[in-house]
């Protein structure tokens, strides 16, 4: 069974004002198959610790460990993290002009499989997943995320997730931004791709309405850079009624986190 383990993770960003630490001690392990929920207020440190995973080289790790089945992931490139099984869907997905959705997608699995898929399944998969996500064919020849919408922007990492077929998927407030029947598409394709390949998910979120459709195992509460609260989904429950006041006197590092990543990274970071 694979498994994503995150041990007493610290984690700096270089500002105009100096060195602010973001991440102050995170402890969180994910099981395949598993979806982990993190909820908490803005700048709590939640996207940070996304980008962290994926490898931005924004964060600077200074205390810590991140492994994957043993392996160090901290030691891994971007691509290396890649193609050792990890996925982020970002809150901002970015335009790429002059790369079709097509050939980014053929692209991306040729470099994690080690070697380029069959032409005809291949565009039989793409055209089912995105019938699936309610997508025009269209999409396929147009330029990655160049004009989408952000709903569309959000369906297409989904595709992404579903063709590449990573073990762990971190996915930054995919929820953001999504209408009623736009949140029930890219739901049901998160599902339907952790069910064809059982898939840890952690899911990053400020509210509860996507964790209707996307049932968490577990629920953690992110205040200061650091796991506050643990529980099942019950918790989640609890925090759309109750908010995050009980949490208000958490310490003074959580308001270092005015740079976590709640508005777009830069393509050039």
């Amino acid at each position: 069974m694979s498994v994503l383990e995150i041990r007493d993770l610290h984690v700096t960003v270089e500002t105009e004002q100096g060195t602010k630490p973001i991440l102050n001690g995170v402890d969180l392990v994910i099981r395949e198959g598993e979806i982990h929920a993190i909820m908490g207020p803005n700048g709590s440190g939640k996207s940070t610790l996304a980008y962290t995973i994926a490898g931005h080289p924004k964060y600077k790790v200074t205390q810590g460990t991140i492994t994957l089945d043993g392996a160090d992931v901290l030691a891994m490139t971007v691509d290396e993290r890649a193609r050792a099984g990890l996925f982020l869907a970002m809150q901002y997905p970015v335009e790429i002009p002059g790369v079709t959705n097509t050939n980014f997608l053929r692209t991306a699995k040729t470099a994690i499989d080690g070697e380029a898929p069959s032409i005809r399944s291949w565009v039989k998969d793409v055209r089912e997943s995105m019938n699936k996500l309610r997508m025009d064919s269209s999409f396929a020849e147009r330029n990655v995320n160049e004009g989408f919408s952000g709903g569309e922007k959000k369906r297409n990492e989904i595709l992404q997730l579903e063709l590449l077929k990573p073990k762990f998927a971190v996915l930054d407030e995919t929820d953001s931004g999504l209408d009623v029947d736009a949140l029930k598409v890219v739901s049901e394709g998160v599902n339907r791709a952790k069910e064809n390949t059982g898939l840890g998910i952690l899911l990053i979120t400020h509210y509860t309405r996507i964790l209707r459709y996307i049932e968490p195992d577990f629920v953690h509460v992110f205040v200061a850079g650091r796991v506050a609260e643990e529980g099942g989904p019950e918790l989640a429950e609890r925090l759309e009624e109750e908010g995050y006041d009980r949490f208000v006197d958490a310490p003074e590092p959580a308001k270092a986190d005015a740079l976590d990543s709640d508005a777009p990274v830069s393509a050039e970071a």
